[in-house]
């Protein structure tokens, strides 16, 4: 008789969950869809999360730009003309009484001419929240006079200064942003629309139509883009209405953007419109338009919204350009180019330098744009 062989048993914990965890995380991976592994994805890059936490509240502020705003967008105080910015106290004399500031007292210099402010540090005046205030009407249609932040009542509050007439700075950057911003997403509309159309005609008919559009986009991308804008931009009437203006530069700008988007649909369909459902759809009778739409356009639209994220900015750069050198929008519409465009001259430079406050919020807003597109990009295709 042969000898039994021994028999080992291991003394570790059975843990008779552990295997059905990792199956279900299996399982949870390969079962999610699309947008969901790139929501994944995008959430490990920290950078590109964060400058979506700064984009989203920056477009949430141009909803409510009346009630962030202390001031009406064309309230002027004379006697605070090129006033400096107030800083902001908790303290005063020892004593905490919350947010304040000084009263400000201007005296004209008259060996120079120019306007000395100094702070009277024995008049505190405290921001009100939630208050009234100006009166406005929100989004040129239900008036009202409710603001987050007011000044003490009978006093001043210039957060980032006042300009050459007056007016609150803090303000202006608030109604500035809701035309800047809302710019890039409107010419955006437009390039996207022009880029898919012809992007989606040369890449799935070919031939002459693919010829016809590729010198089309070669001519176009072989002008000088800035002088384009230019002579684009002063060829519109100055005797357009402001919304006609704006509706005007965001139109050119998305006519001068679009190529490059056509290019990169065009390759795409070419590549894909060999695959097995795309031929299976023209047996059964689809027509090319339904095969672009309905199963070629799908396979990559998240490459087409990470190049909307890296679009937009240069549409906000392109109009913040344009403003700055009086051929973009014009008074009475307020946008951070047309704020720059008071500060030309060296003598704003040297004296008012808070007039440059509005190229903080452009640099913020491209730099997060082209940072989340690019964490945008990285979770669509991480091995590009």
């Amino acid at each position: 008789m042969t000898d039994r062989l021994a028999h080992y048993v291991s003394d570790a914990p059975f843990d008779p969950n552990y295997d059905e965890e990792q199956e279900t995380s299996g399982n949870r991976f390969h079962m999610a869809s699309q947008w969901t592994i790139i929501w994944w994805r995008f959430r490990r890059h920290k950078i590109a999360m964060l400058a979506l936490c700064l984009l989203i509240p920056s477009y949430l502020s141009i909803v409510v730009t009346e009630f962030l705003a202390p001031y009406n967008l064309h309230t002027r105080h004379t006697d605070f003309i090129y006033s400096p910015p107030q800083e902001v106290h908790f303290y005063h004399q020892g004593e905490f009484i919350g947010p304040f500031v000084y009263e400000h007292r201007m005296v004209l210099n008259m060996d120079t001419l120019k306007r000395e402010y100094s702070e009277n540090t024995d008049k505190p005046l405290p921001i009100r929240f939630f208050c009234s205030g100006d009166s406005y009407e929100f989004w040129g249609l239900i008036p009202g006079n409710l603001h987050l932040i007011c000044p003490a009542e009978g006093g001043e509050m210039f957060l980032l200064g006042t300009d050459r007439l007056g007016r609150d700075m803090a303000s202006r950057l608030l109604y500035g942003g809701r035309v800047s911003l809302t710019v890039g997403i409107v010419g955006i509309t437009v390039s996207f629309v022009l880029g898919l159309f012809f992007g989606g005609l040369a890449g799935y008919l070919g031939g002459w139509v693919d010829y016809a559009v590729m010198r089309l986009i070669e001519i176009m991308r072989s002008l000088p883009e800035l002088p384009l804008w230019l002579a684009l931009s002063a060829a519109l009437p100055v005797t357009w209405s402001p919304i006609a203006i704006y509706f005007g530069i965001t139109i050119i700008l998305g006519l001068l953007d679009w190529p490059g988007l056509a290019r990169a649909v065009r390759s795409k369909l070419l590549a894909l419109r060999e695959e097995d459902y795309c031929v299976a759809a023209q047996l059964m009778g689809a027509r090319p338009k339904r095969i672009i739409v309905r199963h070629l356009l799908p396979n990559f639209t998240s490459h087409l919204i990470a190049s909307a994220t890296l679009s937009i900015p240069s549409m906000i750069l392109a109009e913040t350009a344009l403003s700055f050198l009086g051929l973009g929008l014009r008074p009475p519409v307020t946008s951070w180019g047309v704020l720059l465009s008071e500060a030309q001259n060296i003598e704003a430079v040297a004296l008012y330098p808070w007039l440059l406050m509005p190229m903080l919020p452009v640099i913020i807003i491209v730099l997060g744009f082209n940072y989340m597109g690019d964490g945008l990009r990285d979770a669509v295709d991480p091995h590009e």
